[in-house]
């Protein structure tokens, strides 16, 4: 790929968007790769859990807004951004954010996007589409107001102020800051913790948050009820009864 670094370890895909001189900003051919690969991870049988990261300590800077000017069909250009948010939101493995550096507009919501959200002590973020004219994208409208609520969302949005780490963990933007030197650390801790989780049973209840907001109680329970029904009915909850008993560790297959 010409965007992207995509590794791949013990369950673990690891995603780095590598374009340096500019912040990792993504341009067209990223916007393509980035659709390709989510897919590709989310018909995968193998793959557990899904790091996404950016190379030279930055993570996004947004879209490359230098890249060619204003697209000739704007409204399908932002469908196909649609489809690669989407395309993100859809996989059932878990997904992590390790950021540092630079998290704004589109790169901030790529970030937020994830499941988790891990920053590094230079971590900053931005929806800074207000500066540039524009308005939220990315999913960021969605994604906001779940994160921290509606006023706050209004803030972030319409003033477009950079805050950095400690300021996006205090208002629930990220999960956890840690120095620098020991973001790599955690994640791959945090990482290797839920590729050894039990992957239907993780999808299901990832699922369920996701559609949380959209549920009532009611609904909320009757697909409690049928995801349990499915996990009960799959050889990985044999297998952590079993090891329950036998007090050991599960080997979960993801069937």
């Amino acid at each position: 790929m010409e965007t992207l670094q995509v590794t791949r370890h013990d369950g673990i895909v690891t995603i780095t968007l590598d374009r340096p001189a500019k912040k990792n900003a993504i341009d067209a051919t990223m916007w393509d790769e980035l659709l390709a690969t989510f897919r590709e991870i989310g018909d995968s049988d193998t793959d557990r859990v899904v790091v996404i990261t950016g190379s030279n300590g930055e993570f996004c800077s947004g879209a490359d807004l230098t890249a060619g000017g204003r697209p000739r069909h704007q409204l399908a250009a932002m469908r196909h951004v649609g489809d690669v948010a989407l395309a993100l939101h859809r996989l059932p493995q878990p997904t992590i954010a390790k950021v540092r550096g630079v998290a704004v507009g589109a790169g901030c919501n790529l970030a937020l996007g994830c499941d988790l959200v891990v920053a590094g002590e230079t971590a900053r973020f931005s929806q800074i589409f207000a500066r540039r004219g524009l308005s939220l994208d990315f999913g960021g409208s969605w994604i906001l107001p779940r994160r921290v609520g509606l006023h706050k969302a209004k803030e972030l949005a319409l003033l477009a102020d950079i805050i950095d780490a400690p300021e996006a963990e205090r208002i629930g933007l990220v999960n956890r800051v840690l120095p620098d030197g020991d973001l790599d650390a955690f994640v791959d801790d945090w990482a290797a913790r839920l590729a050894a989780g039990p992957p239907i049973a993780l999808a299901m209840s990832k699922r369920m948050l996701d559609t949380s907001l959209q549920s009532t109680f009611e609904q909320a329970l009757d697909d409690e009820g049928q995801s349990q029904t499915i996990n009960f009915g799959t050889k990985d909850t044999l297998e952590a009864m079993s090891a329950f008993v036998e007090k050991r560790a599960p080997r979960f297959e993801g069937r």
